[in-house]
């Protein structure tokens, strides 16, 4: 084997740490705080299993409303499984983040929550009984039933500058490109073409050990740094999404299943053909063309407990910030969750506070679990049916 192949494989193997049991995306589970990718294959590549959620009878109240992507249908709070048994404290720091950027039917409701983030939850609970309606969401086709994902933040080692191993790099934007229209692809980037590599000259932001790393990082869209300088000083920094090349997304899982080259795209799968398989694992690398740009982001002591912003453009909540499809859930709606499989069964408050290119559709969420490897590891094995209901202010217009 090649002193080179023998280093990537090397490299790959300890990248299972950080990509732990990604399902089905080949350690792709995608953020949604950008544009992004999404946790899984589409419903159609996913396999037919009962569900295990019990079929919902829900009792309309009134009459149904329809968005963009969604039927919203009024329902009693007696329909909203487990609501008595929820522990609000931590939904509540999550709502009033929302708060912090609400819709204009928020904006008295989010006065009443702020001053009830000291009460205990059965003054809550009253409040929401009285000044919230519960809405069934389905689809257009009237299916209540959908699917959640689920993603988190990677945390990795890296250094201000290269060398000693670290040798892949991480970049700002690239001189003379917005963002607007399609760039070099990843395969023409790493492999130094001449316009590209000018373009990237000088917008290093750090290097890590291993390509997985970075493709780990690209997939999430955002990660944190424990970052070395120069002169040895050690600090944790965040990467937030700054852009892409505009390519398409290719699944690393996708590539391997249609070639026949795994059963399944499992981490286990996906390692165990790593191990046999060094010398086309730039290839599979290079399936995906679409390349991400970061911007660092101090990351005070403060804020090491929250995660990064997402589309509504406050911090997310590990558990109780969702993805959503915009089209079906505004940014900043309070969302009641039910779900039940292998490794979630929740019912709880969340909100929606973010969202991906691939969390399409009326009943469509990816759970935020937070940041570093037990986190990745819970991200990696969701993939499980779900009802949500979207709580709304009474008396407000749904847009």
């Amino acid at each position: 084997m090649a002193s080179s192949e023998v280093r990537m494989f090397r490299t790959l193997m300890r990248a299972a740490a950080v990509c732990a049991t990604a399902v089905l995306a080949a350690c792709s589970t995608p953020p949604a705080s950008v544009p992004s990718e999404g946790g899984a294959l589409p419903a159609s590549d996913a396999v037919v299993r009962p569900s295990a959620l019990p079929q919902l009878r829900p009792h309309a109240i009134g009459p149904t409303v329809r968005r963009e992507a969604a039927l919203w249908t009024p329902v009693p709070w007696s329909d909203l499984p487990g609501f008595e048994q929820d522990d609000l404290s931590d939904a509540w720091a999550s709502w009033l983040r929302s708060c912090e950027r609400p819709l204009p039917a928020w904006q008295q409701a989010c006065g009443e929550i702020r001053a009830l983030q000291l009460a205990d939850d059965a003054t809550r609970r009253a409040w929401m009984r009285r000044s919230l309606q519960p809405y069934l969401v389905r689809s257009h086709e009237g299916s209540d039933l959908g699917l959640l994902t689920a993603y988190y933040e990677p945390v990795m080692r890296g250094r201000r500058l290269r060398g000693g191993g670290f040798d892949v790099p991480l970049y700002a934007m690239p001189a003379g490109y917005s963002g607007q229209g399609r760039w070099f692809s990843r395969q023409q980037i790493e492999s130094n073409h001449p316009a590209a590599a000018m373009a990237l000259a000088g917008r290093e932001i750090a290097w890590l050990e291993n390509p997985v790393d970075a493709m780990v990082l690209h997939i999430q869209g955002s990660g944190r740094l424990i970052l070395q300088e120069p002169n040895g000083d050690i600090h944790q920094v965040r990467l937030a999404y700054a852009g892409t090349n505009n390519h398409a997304y290719g699944s690393v899982g996708r590539w391997l299943l249609q070639r026949g080259l795994v059963k399944d795209a499992t981490w286990p799968g996906i390692k165990a053909w790593v191990e046999a398989n060094p010398q086309r694992v730039q290839e599979m690398l290079w399936s995906n063309p679409r390349y991400v740009f970061f911007r660092e982001e101090p990351l005070l002591l403060e804020e090491q407990n929250v995660g990064p912003k997402g589309a509504q453009g406050v911090p997310l909540t590990p558990g109780r910030s969702i993805a959503v499809d915009r089209r079906s859930i505004p940014y900043g709606t309070p969302v009641w969750l039910m779900t039940a499989g292998p490794t979630l069964n929740e019912k709880r408050l969340v909100l929606a506070q973010d969202t991906g290119s691939a969390i399409v559709g009326a009943v469509r969420a990816d759970y935020f679990a937070g940041w570093g490897e037990q986190a990745g590891e819970l991200a990696g094995r969701v993939k499980q049916d779900l009802y949500l209901w979207a709580l709304w202010p009474k008396g407000m217009p749904i847009p």
